[in-house]
C-alpha cells in the first residue's frame, strides 16, 4: 500500500521509519529545533524565551552581534541544560552582547563539562566567551 490518500503522491509529514534518529529535526521556527526532555522548568524558561520573541523583541531591535541571537541561544540553552543553567547561560550571553562584547558565531555547548556545576554559576560566563589576553 501507497500511503497515498486522497490524490496526494508525497509524504505528509516527517514520521516515517527511515527517518530515525540520523535525520535533522525540521526547523519550524527561529529556535532551536532538537529534541529536549520537556520538564517544568525549560518549558516555563523557553516559554519565558519565546514571548520576549513575540513581543519585546521587535522593539529591541535585530541589532545582536551574535549568531543565533541571544534569544534563540537562550531557548536552546534552556531546552539542552534545564532552566537553572541555561538561565544563567543566557544571562551572560547577553551580558556579553554589549558594544564592546563579543561577537561572531556562538553556539550553545551540547554537553557541559564537570566544572560548570550547579552551585558555581558564574563560571557560566566563560562558556562561548572568546580567550582574551590578560584577562583576570
Amino acid at each position: 500500500m501507497s500511503g497515498n490518500i486522497g490524490g496526494h503522491d508525497h509524504a505528509c509529514g516527517h514520521g516515517g521509519a527511515q527517518d530515525g534518529h540520523k535525520s535533522r529535526p525540521v526547523a519550524r521556527g527561529r529556535n532551536w529545533p532538537g529534541p529536549w526532555r520537556k520538564t517544568p522548568g525549560r518549558i516555563f524558561g523557553t516559554s519565558l524565551v519565546r514571548l520576549y520573541q513575540l513581543t519585546l523583541s521587535g522593539f529591541v531591535g535585530n541589532s545582536c552581534r551574535h549568531m543565533p541571537t541571544c534569544s534563540e541561544y537562550a531557548h536552546e540553552a534552556i531546552a539542552r541544560h534545564g532552566l537553572w543553567a541555561g538561565g544563567w547561560m543566557g544571562l551572560f550571553r547577553v551580558m556579553r552582547c554589549g558594544p564592546w562584547g563579543t561577537h561572531g558565531i556562538d553556539r550553545v555547548p551540547e554537553i557541559l563539562v564537570p566544572r560548570y556545576r550547579w552551585y558555581a554559576p558564574w563560571r557560566y560566563w566563560h562558556i562561548g566567551k572568546a580567550p582574551q589576553e590578560g584577562h583576570s
